[in-house]
């Protein structure tokens, strides 16, 4: 098992230690699992992380994690799944305040994902979409984790290759299927709307998915706010120099040199 080079492995005599396995006490990655991230599994999860803005809880109570061991069930500690992107809504950003995560451990964190993205790859899919089975003694399959034991309360799925966008929502012990209108997903406890948009993103354009705003709006990423605000600058700085062109043609028509002023 992998532990913090900072901290001391795991002493449930030490007071600081929780009793029970944490972040620094688990493996936080498996090279030999299937699914391992192309391009667009790179930087889909990133335009998601980007653009997921709720607005009533603060940023830095959200945790936004791609591609990273979800572990769940303090019994069997190895256990774990590892979404392409998924959310939780109400822990701190950094763990402990301080620290990047390694991995994201259900018991530890005491809060269980809002909101959970797969991205369809042949090795992966037919786990994604529910239709594989765990054999006796083995871990359950994803789904069963999503809706059985965490009882995440959205489960998207995306198939790029084929452009389907399928939706779930947990609903009195099931998942049961959300409606699609114009490529948009509503997500009714988060306030927010998950959709297919066409357009650059990294320089690359293309249909991915991205989050909108109880307006229905697009939420803009960051660099794409800080661009508006330039743009907004510029315009602004181009309305004051044509006002101020104007006025000094107005002082010329007067008999009065602007630049002896």
């Amino acid at each position: 098992m992998r532990s913090h080079p900072s901290l001391k492995p795991l002493d449930p005599d030490h007071p600081s230690a929780p009793p029970w396995p944490t972040m620094y006490d688990l493996p936080s990655e498996y090279p030999e699992e299937l699914g391992l991230p192309d391009e667009f599994h790179d930087l889909q999860p990133q335009l998601l992380s980007a653009t997921f803005r709720l607005s009533d809880v603060a940023r830095d109570q959200i945790f936004t994690g791609t591609d990273l061991n979800v572990y769940y069930d303090l019994q069997h500690p190895l256990w774990h799944k590892r979404p392409d992107w998924f959310a939780a809504v109400g822990v701190p950003r950094f763990y402990n305040q301080t620290e990047l995560r390694l991995s994201y451990v259900v018991w530890d964190e005491g809060v269980a994902p809002a909101v959970v993205v797969e991205l369809l790859s042949p090795g992966t899919e037919k786990e994604d979409l529910g239709q594989t089975t765990a054999a006796e003694g083995q871990p359950p399959t994803k789904w069963q984790v999503y809706e059985q034991i965490l009882k995440i309360p959205y489960y998207i799925i995306y198939d790029r290759y084929s452009g389907k966008l399928q939706g779930y929502q947990w609903l009195e012990g099931h998942y049961q299927s959300l409606d699609i209108q114009n490529k948009c997903i509503h997500l009714p406890q988060l306030s927010l709307s998950l959709g297919l948009w066409q357009g650059d993103y990294d320089g690359i354009y293309w249909e991915w998915l991205r989050w909108l705003d109880t307006d229905h709006q697009w939420i803009p990423t960051p660099l794409e706010q800080a661009q508006q605000q330039l743009g907004q600058t510029e315009q602004q700085l181009e309305q004051a120099e044509t006002k101020a062109a104007r006025l000094a043609e107005q002082l010329r028509a007067l008999g009065i040199d602007p630049d002896q002023i």
